[in-house]
């Protein structure tokens, strides 16, 4: 399906929790002059990145066939996209806020990470929100959706329901033709999600779904298909401990 990255960000070993912010950003509330002051970082750029310590923000889009999209930035707890796609069908792009991890699954300790997004709804709407965790550079990918709108769904059948975290989640298995895709979709979808990493990772090990590969970039953000006449897509809070 997608995406690649195209920016690597340096690995650490420490905690990588971010102060969450509960309102929307001043940009959002303001004239344009009083939003350039307001935020760090803002591009309109089809590739726009931004790294900020071990973070990497970035617009990302990538599917045939997309409109606008400005993603901005203060922080992995506050940033942001307005996007303006087609009501067509594919992926469009998938904004996000990229972390490498740089470790095999059986050595990558536990790695959890909670989030809180403002999500739009109405018609002209398909997305998801969805964390994208890479094995091996890009030749696995996990994908965690905790919430979707609009007629979107995961590569491959459903073929398991697991408990990881607390949570139960449909599992899917395919491929999108250049690398494996593993999917879990929350049968309980919320905007404000705490995620066990590790317990996802370690399960598609353990249950020979996926080899012990290591895991590169943990990415968070949306996959928008269509967002027609411009939807703002806002994270509130973000944190990420490994």
């Amino acid at each position: 399906m997608r995406r690649r990255t195209l920016f690597t960000a340096g690995a650490v070993t420490a905690v990588a929790g971010v102060a969450a912010v509960s309102t929307l950003p001043a940009w959002a509330q303001t004239s344009n002059d009083e939003a350039d002051a307001a935020q760090a970082w803002e591009s309109s750029d089809q590739w726009g990145n931004w790294t900020e310590g071990d973070y990497t923000f970035y617009n990302n889009i990538w599917g045939s066939g997309a409109g606008s999209q400005t993603i901005w930035a203060n922080g992995p707890g506050d940033w942001g996209v307005r996007a303006d796609h087609p009501n067509t069908g594919g992926i469009k792009s998938y904004p996000n806020v990229s972390y490498t991890l740089g470790r095999n699954v059986s050595e990558m300790g536990q790695v959890t990470s909670t989030n809180a997004v403002t999500v739009p709804t109405g018609d002209g709407l398909a997305y998801n929100t969805a964390y994208d965790v890479w094995g091996n550079g890009h030749e696995h990918e996990i994908m965690i959706w905790t919430n979707w709108y609009g007629p979107v769904g995961p590569i491959g059948g459903q073929s398991d329901e697991v408990e990881l975290g607390g949570q139960t989640w449909a599992y899917h298995q395919g491929s999108n033709g250049a690398n494996a895709v593993y999917s879990f979709l929350a049968t309980s979808q919320s905007t404000n999600a705490s995620i066990d990493i590790t317990g996802h990772c370690q399960w598609l090990v353990a249950q020979g779904h996926m080899p012990e590969v290591r895991i590169d970039q943990i990415q968070f953000g949306w996959e928008i298909t269509s967002a027609a006449g411009g939807h703002d897509f806002t994270v509130n809070d973000y944190s990420l401990t490994a």
